[in-house]
This record gives structure tokens, sequence and C-alpha cells, in this order.
């Protein structure tokens, strides 16, 4: 090559390469800022919201291409100015964003009696959505304004799959405070690339103070002494805590997929269903808070001193199995494997889904480390993969009551996803009895009965699936706030029932279910107004469960992996009684409960049309000549924007299962979707358009749906890197395909009717947001499986209106792969 040409080509490589590193350093620190927001709503809103967190990057990325689109100059700046400038924009609307969520009196408990929290709401969203409304400038501008893509779609996919993983990283060693540092970090971190001597100096200067700012996070993270960096609604268990005089942390500490705060002197008094004939002294005991919410008991005693322990509930247990092989599924603070010692166990293993449970109670309560007993094992994993693996029996299988008390009334409902209270997850720790084994499972005791009325429903349904009659092998039980299970799958002898009669009226336990069991046998000391408790399980054991199940007030039918959704206790036809209650209940957004949904709803709708439609209502891009491809275009690019939310939210809800966190499974998932999407949008300047692209997907998405689920539940005793592998291998093709349908759309389109692709854009922006709650909603009512085709059949609709354009009068031109007219 010529001295000449080589001096032409290596300004244009020079800044093609500074563009690409720009985006994929843009990209990393978006996705970064994204996973950290599914842990920042966990400890702040009492649940991951990843449909929400996607929902607003869509928000932002969608107001962002309005403003390209409109405004085609601004991508014109991208070496110059448009990216650094973009960089700087995202680094400081992320801590705007953090200021506004700290100040912001947002508390979703106000929301259905304080109007002013619409508002709020409102305003938490605006200021999340914020960042990535300045990414979408920098990324999309880089993309519309080079020609050769291909680099910027690399560095684009290569940041979009770091960041995700780079978000685990630095909440491990940083928290959440340090994650959204970092993020911000990465974003200044585009001024370097500014000509700007000047520029880059400050940039520099800037960047340097926030990674001393990172690294003292991080070491106090290491010390245990780390800032939450979170205002709390009063509500939440952990303010209580803090709240009580004397109280002090003596840890605090973030992890990739948890926050665990220890505090000494804050009144914990824990021992759920203790006896009232108990008359001694309640143990002294720390406070654990995992996530922010309501404390469980650190107690500080060894199992020897422990005498309460003959008086909870689940000590029967223990009498019918003495010297016992025991199985606890997350203890959180210890309280069940000191039951289980106290009570005579030889060994106890236990599994605990966050390392930093079993760090907190060994540094909190060194003395009094249950877990460091020689008796323990202490595996970290998720349980569903421990019960999956095998490798032993176990005499008693014990899940303790660990989570925190919910009133359950009308329009109950909860987002989380409860994979540990699951058919399959019942199924699985009666598979690890030993022939003569006792399942143990304690919940809270509700009225009318639903919690505890659902775990009974699931139990059942997991010995029906064991082809064994439940009524035989259940026995129920109940103090005046719990309901205990005990399963023998081999069946209950006489002998044994009259121990735990025995038992039950030494302790004054009312009987709920045994076979057998006579009317006069309950309700005799923890008096109710009436035996219900008794009546509904009798319906449910003996009766006809069916017809009572679905006439029951409350939804608690058996949960299962494909609706994981253990406290959704919502039906339609409460609605009258919910909207009476509003302002009346104690309980999330207010007793409106899951109608707080369909608000979540409508406050997207309005900040997509206003953010992404309404733009183009004011500039109003011309429309003539498209009158013909008006409604199958708008029609196509809504269906695939809103069947891509119906497929990647519920993929994110199924990885739970499989990956054990939800900050994992949004990770993994979002980098698996987002990185295909890019493959397949980069690629399709190589593909023939075709209306068959989008049948690909439906079908593709279908057979995800329908294989997925069996896949995940194969593979639980695998090693976490071949789980997240299988993901990789199922949801990567769908992903690739995903990403075509739009760019080969729009690419369509462009030489049919140009005025229509401002349009299409914010109509596919606008159904893309809108398409992330939608996901929550469906899958609340019927299910993960049925919202994915709920999604395949998006694309199908996509199909439809892709013949019914290249069949339109206003074009001749039929889009068949290999041809054009």
């Amino acid at each position: 090559m010529s001295e000449p040409s080589r001096a032409t080509v290596a300004p244009v490589s020079a800044g093609l390469a500074r563009d690409a590193l720009g985006v994929g350093l843009l990209a990393t620190a978006t996705l970064l800022l994204e996973t950290t927001l599914t842990r920042l709503l966990a400890i702040s809103q009492s649940y991951h919201f990843a449909f929400l967190a996607i929902s607003l990057a869509l928000l932002g990325f969608g107001a962002s291409g309005s403003v390209l689109t409109l405004w085609p100059g601004v991508a014109r700046q991208v070496t110059s100015r448009l990216l650094p400038l973009a960089g700087a924009g995202f680094a400081l609307s992320v801590a705007l964003s953090w200021l506004a969520v700290n100040w912001l009196p947002f508390d979703s408990y106000r929301i259905a009696w304080e109007r002013r929290q619409l508002l709020y709401l409102t305003g938490y969203c605006l200021a999340l959505a914020l960042p990535f409304v300045w990414s979408g400038l920098g990324i999309g501008g880089a993309l519309a304004g080079r020609s050769e893509r291909h680099l910027v779609y690399a560095g684009n996919l290569a940041g979009s799959a770091l960041g995700a993983l780079l978000a685990l990283l630095a909440m491990a060693a940083a928290g959440v405070p340090g994650a959204l540092l970092a993020s911000a970090l990465l974003g200044l971190a585009l001024l370097l690339l500014r000509p700007s001597r000047r520029v880059r100096l400050v940039a520099a200067g800037s960047i340097g103070a926030g990674l001393v700012a990172l690294g003292l996070l991080a070491w106090l993270n290491w010390q245990a002494a780390a800032p939450l960096g979170l205002e709390l609604s009063p509500y939440r268990g952990l303010a209580h805590l803090r709240r009580y005089p004397g109280a002090e942390t003596v840890y605090a500490r973030w992890g990739a997929t948890a926050r665990v705060d220890v505090l000494s002197g804050a009144g914990v008094r824990q021992l759920p269903g203790l006896s009232y004939t108990y008359g001694g002294l309640p143990p002294p005991q720390l406070g654990l808070s995992l996530d922010g919410e309501s404390p469980q008991p650190v107690t500080l005693l060894h199992p020897e001193e422990f005498e309460a322990a003959a008086y909870l509930p689940e000590a029967v247990a223990f009498q019918l199995r003495p010297a016992a092989r025991v199985l606890v599924l997350e203890p959180a603070g210890g309280l069940g494997v000191l039951q289980a010692l106290a009570g005579g166990a030889r060994e106890v293993a236990v599994t605990l889904s966050s390392g930093l449970v079993r760090d907190a109670v060994a540094r909190a309560a060194p003395a009094y480390d249950v877990y460091a007993d020689p008796r323990v094992t202490v595996v970290i994993e998720p349980p569903r993969s421990t019960l999956a693996r095998g490798g032993g029996s176990y005499d008693i299988v014990f899940l303790p009551l660990t989570d925190s008390y919910r009133p359950v009334t009308a329009g109950s409902y909860s987002l989380g996803e409860t994979y540990l209270l699951t058919r399959e997850a019942i199924g699985g720790m009666l598979d690890r009895l030993a022939p003569d084994g006792l399942l143990v499972v304690t919940r809270w005791l509700q009225t009318p009965p639903s919690e505890d009325l659902r775990l009974l429903a699931t139990v059942a349904a997991a010995l029906e699936a064991r082809g064994q009659r439940p009524a035989e092998r259940i026995v129920a039980y109940r103090s005046l706030q719990t309901l205990t299970v005990l399963v023998r799958p081999a069946g209950w002898s006489d002998a044994e029932l009259a121990r735990l009669r025995a038992f039950l009226d030494a302790r004054r336990y009312d009987l709920v279910w045994a076979l057998g069991v006579q009317p006069e046998e309950v309700n005799r000391y923890n008096r109710m107004p009436s035996p219900e408790h008794y009546q509904a399980a009798e319906e449910l054991l003996s009766g006809a469960p069916e017809r009572f199940l679905a006439s029951y007030p409350f939804a608690v039918e058996p949960v299962t992996d494909e609706r994981p959704f253990f406290f959704h206790f919502f039906r339609w036809r409460q609605t009258p009684e919910v909207l009476a209650a509003v302002g009346h209940t104690w309980q999330p957004f207010g007793g409106s409960g899951y109608l707080a949904l369909l608000v979540l709803l409508a406050v997207v709708v309005v900040l997509g049309l206003a953010l992404i439609l309404a733009p183009l209502l004011v500039r109003r891009p011309a429309l003539a000549g498209s009158t013909g491809l008006r409604a199958p275009a708008f029609i196509y690019f809504g269906a695939i924007g809103l069947g891509f939310l119906l497929v990647e939210i519920p993929l994110i809800q199924m990885a739970i299962l499989s990956l054990g966190q939800p900050s994992l499974a949004f990770a993994v998932v979002a980098a698996l979707v987002l990185s295909g999407a890019g493959l397949g949008s980069s690629a399709a300047n190589r593909i023939q358009p075709g209306a068959g692209v989008t049948g690909l997907v439906a079908v593709l998405a279908a057979g995800v749906a329908i294989t997925l689920p069996a896949l995940i539940t194969g593979t639980l005793g695998w090693p976490l890197a071949g789980r997240a592998l299988v993901l990789a291998v199922v949801v990567l093709p769908l992903a690739i395909a995903m990403g075509l349908p739009f760019p080969l759309g729009l690419g369509w389109l462009s030489r049919r009717s140009p005025g229509l692709i401002p349009w299409v854009w914010a109509v596919n922006g606008c159904a893309s947001v809108i398409g992330g709650v939608t996901a929550a909603i469906l899958a609340l009512s019927m299910g993960l499986r049925a919202t994915v085709l709920v999604g395949a059949a998006c694309y199908a609709l996509a199909l439809l209106a892709a013949l019914w354009a290249v069949r339109s009068p206003a074009t001749r031109l039929v889009a068949i792969p290999g041809r054009e007219g």
C-alpha cells in the first residue's frame, strides 16, 4: 500500500475504533446500572422488579430514539461531541437518580390513600429512566452515524455482556452504592475520548476521586460496615429495627445477590409458634435482616442451653425421630438448626442460598455460631439444587419459618417467586426422606385461612403426584400464629398419632388435621370464633378439593414451578371488596393489592406516550403516501415490541429457579438476550427481508416455552456453570432470532414508506415499555410458560401484519426471501 493511502485510512480506522470503544463503555455502564436497579428495588421496595428495570431502560432508549429520529443532525455529532456528552450526561443522571430515589418520599404502602404518591411514583420512574436516555443517545447516535456499523455493534455486544457480569462483581465488592458509582465512572470515562486536553484532565481527576471512593466502599464492605445508601420505607423491617432504642448495627455487608444487616439491642424476641406453656425467659437474640426485611433471630445460646426448643411446634418431630439425620433448608439466622441440635439430631445438613448469612452469624455471634457446630455441614447453593442432586436420605427434612408475617386480606398479592414452596419443591423434599422420614414445614396462620391453606393444598398436590393419598399422610396443627405440617409418606401408625396427640395436649397446640380427627378435638386451646382452619382442611383433604378451591374467596390452589407465586391470593371477583377497603388496610400498596399493578401499568403507559410518542405529535413527521401501510406497520412494530418483553421477562423468572438468585438470573438472561438480539440486528443487513422471520421467532419462542422448564428442572443438580450453559444454549438462538424483525422491518419500510419510520419507532418503543408490566400481570394470572406463549402469539400477529403489508395496494413488492420486485 502506498504512503498516501495509509495516511488516508489511518484516521478513519482510529475514529471508528474510538467510537466502538466509547459505545462499549457506555453499553457496559448501561447494563451495569440496569442490573443494579434490580437490587436497589429489592431493598427499597421488597421485590427485584426486573420487569420495571427493563421497562424503564426501554423508556429511556425509546425517548432517545425519538430525539434521534426527529433531529437526525444529532447523530452526526458522534466523534467529536455526542458520545462523550452522552457519557457525561449518563454519569450525572445516575447521581441525580440516586438522589431522587432517596429524596422522593415515595412509599408503596401509602399509594392507595395518598394520591400524591402517584406523582412520587411517576417521578421515581422518570428519575430511574433518565440515565438510559443518555445512553440511548450515545449508542443510537453512534449506530446511526457510522456506515461501518459492525465494529460499533461489536462494542455494544461486548459491553452489554460485560456490564451484566461487572454488576455482580461490583455489588459483591462494594454493594449497590458502589455499583452505581462504577456505572457513573464508566460514563465519565467517555470524556477521555474528547480531543480537549483540559476536558480529559478534569475527567481523569474525577475518575480518580471516584475510584478512591469506590475503594473506600469496598473496604467498608469487607469490614462488614457497609453503608446502606438507600432510604427505606418506615414500614420495612430493617427500618423498625434501627428505630428501636439502643439498637446497634454489628454487621452490615453487601453481596452480589443479598444485603445482610445484623443488629443487637433491637428487642428481637422471635420463637415462632412458642407454646404458652413455656415458663422460662426468652433467649437473648440478635436480629438478622436480609434485604431489609423483618429480622430473623440469631439466638445467643448453645444447643444444650436452649430450653425453649422443646416448646416449639416442630419439637415433636425430633421426639418421634431421636438422633436423626436432618436436612434444614434456608434457616437464615440458624434457629431451625439450633432446634435440631437441641432436639438431639446427630447430624444436620444445612443449605443456604447466600454465603453472607453464614458469614454474618460467624462474625456477629462467634461464640454462638450454630453453623460451626461439628455436627453441622453447610452448603452454599440454592436449596432446589440440593434437593435435586440427591446423595443421601434424611430422617427429617425441615423447612423452618423465616419469612416476615404479612396479613392477608382481599387483593393480597406478591410478585415474589417462591420456588421453595412449590409442588415440585415439596416433592423434592419428600424424595430426600428415608423410608420412615418426616417432612416438617411451618407457615404463618392467617384468618381466614390462606397462606396456611395453600401450604396444605401444595403438600397434598405433591403427595398426589407420587400416587399417595394426602389425608393419610398429613398431620397439621396450629398455635395462635403458626400452622405446622408434618408429612410421613409411609403413613402414620396409631402409636405415632397417639404420641403426637399427647405432645399437642401437653403444649396446648390445636389439631387441624389428622386421619380420623373429630370436631371436638379442634379449636380447644388457642380459641377462635369458629374452627375454620379444620373445616378448610377437611374440605381440602376429604371432601371435593377441586370445587372447594375454585369457590374459595382467595386463590389458594397448589403452587407450581410454572406459577411460583405462593403469596399471590388475588381473585378478580375480589375487586369490589378491594376498592371498598382502599385506605383502610395495612399491607403493600395500601390495600389496593394486585390492582396496584394496573396503576403501575397506567403510569408507564402515560410515560411512554409522553416521552416517545408525544414528540412526534409535536413535530408531526409527514405520513403522506403511506395510508395503505399504516395499520399493518403499526401492528407489526407494536406486536414485536410487546412480544419481545413478554418473552424476556418470564425467561428471567424461569432462570431464577435455575440460578437461584433474581439478580444473577437477570444478569445472565439480560446479557444473553441483549447480546443475541444485537447479533441478530447486526446480521440483518445480510439477510433478505421476509415475513417468515417473525414466524420463525414465534416457533422458537413457543419451543422454548415448552422445553425450557423441563430442561431447568432436569439440570437443577448440575453445577452453576452447567445450569448457566443450558440457559445459554436455549436462550441465545431465540434471542438472535428476536433481533431480526425490527431492523428487517425498518429496512423494508424505508424503501416503501420512509415517512412512517418515526412513527413505527415510537409505536415499538411504547409497546416495549408497556410489555414489561404486562408480562408481570400475565405471569401472575396465567403462569410463566403461558406468558411466553402469548409473546410467541405476538410474533405470530406480526407475521400476519407483515403478510398484510406486502399484499397491501400501497405496494406491489412481495417480501419473499431471495426475491425483490
